[in-house]
């Protein structure tokens, strides 16, 4: 499709940049006290853009601008849930203290930009247009990550993120050059058809698959590819902390199912040609160490913290091995499984991290030791983290433990038994630091008379995002249905 007919299917990004050029403009209005109001305007935009989203054509797969860009169910399954993440951020932020001595205006164009960075992933199909929008994500990342300029954490956070960010994106645009230049096109369809041409591996093609895999390890918080992770999620601001565990993560495996389901597979997702076509290494063993290795260092890690952000960092860390577990399953079912479980883990971790958020606005505390009696000065904040907690370790009634029954079953159908058992080993670890803070709460400290209850919006927000957490749990169908739906690729 030509560039003029591109344009109308393009409608939701073009909102975007809309919303972004608003805000600049509306902050120019707005004293410091004041700016946060630039946040209502993002939110609006971000509404034109799901309803335009809403309104794209659901069943069909269209390229555009030349072939750069794919509009199918897949891309805009993650294109809502990047909305949806975008915005409950943005309502965290407008009721998070530590951003009331910052001027915020520019802070909600930025994550409507990095909102941007994440469509064009989840739709690129060409391996310039892929560096790109994960550099408009990066880029715009190491800004938020050290926008509390006057804390020494916060702009240490944000030049650790530079430098791992800039060294990342140098291998994979290494390994970028080197499918370049073995195939002579930057499309990943006709890259497809040169690598049947090829008819086997060889070593160029290995190590080039190697350093675009490590360039996702970066995104998606892999082991051994994790060192920014604990120290940029600590010192960044809370709700960038909450939105980097959940939206570029979700938009890198998005990319990573993408780039190899385009490249090495035909009908079925993740062939086994996928495997058998690259030379020197077991490529399902690899992955799936990778997975084994990232969930149990991160859990491993997580036991040590006494820091409830750094805990969650690291635990976020295992999550991405929970989620990579699903990726060498060499099925629909395993890809199923790492959608359906990145939707549920929305919830479950934004709804974690505002629980923190409003704990440190009352309390002025991140210290899990300071958690002790918790459930009974703020008891509304104790059971929605409370149930985040169960979530997120993988507990029924819960949507986390829906998320990894799923993820399961696909690993033992693939005969992966031993996956399996570590992958449950591990859900054991964390039942053990995440209790730790339902201990903190429920069993230690001392009660108070004058009971806590959070402001009227800070409880909606909260209540948002713990019914899902619960009702997936107990009633998935809708939500099991959309995924299944969207898991149709552009074919040519």
């Amino acid at each position: 499709m030509d560039n003029f007919q591109s344009i109308k299917l393009f409608i939701p990004e073009l909102v975007l940049v809309g919303t972004m050029l608003l805000g600049i403009i509306a902050d120019l209005f707005y004293q410091r006290e004041q700016s946060f109001r630039v946040g209502f305007w993002v939110i609006a935009g971000l509404a034109i853009a799901a309803l335009a989203l809403f309104l794209t054509p659901a069943g069909e797969s269209i390229t555009l601008f030349m072939g750069t860009i794919v509009i199918d169910p897949f891309a805009r399954m993650f294109k809502f849930v990047f909305l949806l993440a975008t915005t409950l951020t943005i309502l965290i932020s407008l009721k998070t203290d530590e951003l009331k001595s910052v001027r915020t205006g520019e802070y909600y164009v930025l994550i409507t930009a990095m909102t941007l960075g994440m469509f064009l992933m989840a739709s690129s199909v060409d391996l310039i247009m892929i560096y790109l929008s994960i550099e408009v994500v990066s880029i715009v990342s190491f800004i938020l990550a050290g926008y509390l300029k006057t804390q020494v954490r916060s702009t240490e956070a944000s030049l650790k993120y530079v430098i791992y960010g800039a060294f990342s994106s140098g291998i994979m645009l290494y390994g970028f050059s080197l499918l370049f230049g073995l195939t002579g096109t930057t499309k990943l369809f006709e890259i497809r058809e040169s690598l049947a041409v090829l008819n086997g591996g060889t070593l160029t093609l290995t190590v080039a698959i190697v350093m675009i895999t490590a360039g996702f390890g970066y995104k998606i918080s892999a082991v051994p590819f994790h060192f920014w992770t604990p120290d940029v999620y600590e010192g960044a601001p809370t709700p960038i902390t909450a939105l980097l565990s959940v939206g570029p993560k979700a938009a890198g495996f998005a990319l990573l199912i993408r780039v190899f389901n385009t490249l090495f597979s035909g009908t079925d997702v993740f062939a086994a040609s996928v495997w058998q076509s690259l030379e020197g290494l077991p490529w399902q063993e690899v992955m799936a160490g990778l997975a084994a290795i990232t969930m149990t260092l991160g859990n491993v890690l997580a036991i040590q913290q006494s820091n409830v952000k750094r805990l969650l960092a690291y635990s976020s860390i295992a999550h991405a091995g929970y989620i990579l577990m699903g990726i060498p399953v060499l099925s629909q079912s395993g890809i199923y499984a790492v959608m359906f479980y990145v939707v549920v883990y929305l919830f479950m971790q934004l709804g974690a991290f505002f629980v923190v958020i409003s704990i440190k606005n009352k309390f002025g505390t991140e210290d899990i030791e300071e958690y002790g009696g918790l459930g009974f000065k703020a008891p509304y904040l104790g059971v929605t983290m409370a149930i985040f907690l169960f979530s997120l370790t993988g507990l029924p009634p819960t949507a986390g433990f829906i998320g990894k029954f799923y993820l399961f079953s696909a690993v033992i159908e693939a005969k992966m038994y031993w996956l399996a058992i570590v992958g449950a080993l591990n859900s054991v670890i964390s039942l053990y630091y995440y209790m730790r803070i339902v201990k903190m709460m429920y069993l230690q400290g001392e009660r108070e008379a004058e009971l806590y209850l959070p402001p009227r919006f800070q409880t909606s927000l909260l209540a948002a995002l713990a019914v899902p957490t619960v009702i997936f749990g107990v009633y998935w169908t809708p939500i099991a249905d959309w995924i299944r739906n969207s898991l149709v690729f552009f074919l040519p």
